[in-house]
């Protein structure tokens, strides 16, 4: 599915948003169900790495990528098949192989990875974690065509994607510490910047749609901006009474029509905005050309 930008004005969306149901017997049940997954739970692997990293981490994301059940024998094995099967998870990794999809095709009108400035094409992701889906991307090009920065504030996340980086062999792929929120530029300016995962965790619209423009004045001329949109979840309710994300607070996460996210990147400035949805349906990839 594609879309093209939209030019209404921005409206709230209280729907789309996680409601805290804050009656006793509520409270009763999410205590109940958070004490639930902090004991049996914990015999899943993924559950034990969303607990100390946070179940929105980048090291989180990454277990999720690799999608191979683990934990105690038998029983924990068999809940985090359980867990990694939830809707969430399954649409995550459909997410990564349409954000692939989107910059291979990238690359490609560019007239291929040796086609950008400076000896091949830059990829700044600005919120990547362990960046293990661009690792994935890398690895399809030849060494030197394609330069990609991953940048994050989870030290752990970042750590982690460098030792599968090497353990990978991989060259043109470098990690640095940095807030999404406050890029520094690069030199030479990146053709492609990404932002996947970040903006359905941020409550305050306007904040990404400031995220949005100061991304654009980031980018080589002609550069696209590839970011993605949570429009719904059909556990948000459960999230937002359950999980602590990294920060150790309930993960509490706001979904938005695409329609709003294309129109922040019109009125930034950007030309050739369009989306695509991916095949679980939760999340759609949108790109924005400078």
């Amino acid at each position: 599915m594609t879309k093209t930008s939209t030019t209404q004005e921005p409206q709230s969306h209280p729907n789309l948003t996680p409601r805290k149901r804050t009656g006793p017997l509520n409270r009763a049940r999410w205590a109940a169900m958070r004490v639930l997954l902090g004991t049996v739970g914990r015999a899943s692997a993924g559950i034990r790495i969303g607990f100390r990293h946070g179940f929105d981490s980048g090291s989180m994301l990454d277990y999720v990528y690799v999608n191979k059940a683990g934990g105690f024998p038998v029983v924990g094995h068999l809940i985090d098949r359980v867990y990694l099967n939830a809707v969430g998870w399954r649409a995550i990794r459909a997410r990564r192989e349409l954000l692939k999809d989107v910059l291979r095709k990238e690359i490609a009108r560019r007239g291929g990875a040796d086609g950008g400035a400076n000896g091949g094409l830059r990829v700044l992701d600005v919120a990547s974690g362990p960046g293990r889906y661009v690792q994935d991307l890398l690895a399809e090009y030849a060494p030197g065509s394609l330069h990609v920065e991953c940048r994050d504030m989870d030290r752990a996340g970042l750590a982690q994607g460098e030792r599968q980086a090497a353990e990978r062999g991989l060259t043109g792929i470098s990690y640095v510490y940095g807030d999404a929120l406050a890029p520094a530029p690069g030199s030479p300016a990146p053709d492609v910047i990404v932002v996947s995962g970040l903006y359905e965790l941020l409550l305050d619209d306007a904040v990404i749609a400031a995220s949005v423009a100061r991304l654009r004045e980031l980018l080589a001329p002609g550069g696209v901006l590839v970011f993605t949109t949570q429009t719904h979840h059909p556990q948000l309710e459960f999230i937002a009474n359950v999980l602590p994300n990294r920060e150790g607070v309930l993960w509490e996460m706001k979904c938005r029509p695409v329609e709003l996210a294309e129109q922040w990147a019109a009125q930034a400035g950007f030309t050739e905005v369009a989306s695509r949805r991916e095949s679980v349906g939760l999340f759609t990839v949108t790109t924005a050309r400078r």
